[in-house]
């Protein structure tokens, strides 16, 4: 395994980390008032567009899973509104989820929708960009064993601790504590915010600790 692949993959989610950091700062200077937890629906749509471009652009520099086939402009045409469509899918799909796990119908529907964008852009939006509309590939990825590179194995560490951050973060908002943070969905897309930074921070540095022990199958 390459060390500076295993660099290269520190630095794409060092920048990761300090996005999340700077879409808590950074809007404040334009936006009067605006706070994570007072403005918080605000908030997510910042984070999820912020992220959501960062992994784009880091996707189209780095190259992590650079197919060496030329495609056509029509076949990246299908390729991009495929995507589109799996994303929104996954949205709807989480939406789902999270309402089948507790969280109010109707209510707060925007609420919930917007965490969903959120979760899926924390796991889904890194999938299409590194697979692709793939879903054999997707299901590889996620089985034992089946990372073939550094980038897969960040992906599968990254998508996992998003996950259980956001499954973490739902604890609180039943007890009687009366904290700001524990209107929904608050607790719960902090949750996932902070375990998606966590996974961005522990990959690499797992990654390089267990870099002798790993060997990846070529494609």
């Amino acid at each position: 395994m390459r060390e500076a692949e295993i660099r290269r993959l520190g630095a794409a989610n060092l920048l990761g980390v300090v996005s999340i950091a700077l879409t808590a700062v950074v809007p404040g200077f334009f936006w009067d008032g605006f706070t994570v937890l007072g403005t918080h629906l605000a908030w997510l749509c910042v984070c999820s567009v912020w992220v959501g471009t960062l992994n784009v652009i880091l996707h189209l520099v780095f190259k992590p899973n650079l197919s060496p086939k030329r495609s056509s402009f029509a076949h990246k045409i299908s390729r991009f509104l495929k995507c589109c469509i799996y994303f929104f899918m996954s949205c709807i799909l989480f939406h789902a989820i999270i309402v089948l796990y507790g969280a109010p119908l109707i209510e707060s529907v925007t609420e919930t929708f917007l965490f969903a964008v959120l979760l899926s852009t924390f796991t889904t939006l890194q999938c299409l960009c590194m697979l692709g509309p793939n879903i054999q590939a997707w299901i590889r990825v996620f089985s034992k064993n089946g990372a073939m590179s550094v980038w897969e194995s960040s992906l599968q560490i990254t998508t996992m601790c998003s996950i259980l951050g956001a499954w973490f973060g739902a604890f609180p908002i039943p007890l009687d504590w009366d904290r700001p943070w524990q209107v929904w969905p608050i607790s719960c897309s902090l949750g996932a915010t902070f375990g998606y930074t966590a996974g961005l921070v522990i990959a690499p540095l797992w990654i390089h600790w267990n870099r002798k022990q790993l060997t990846y199958k070529s494609r």
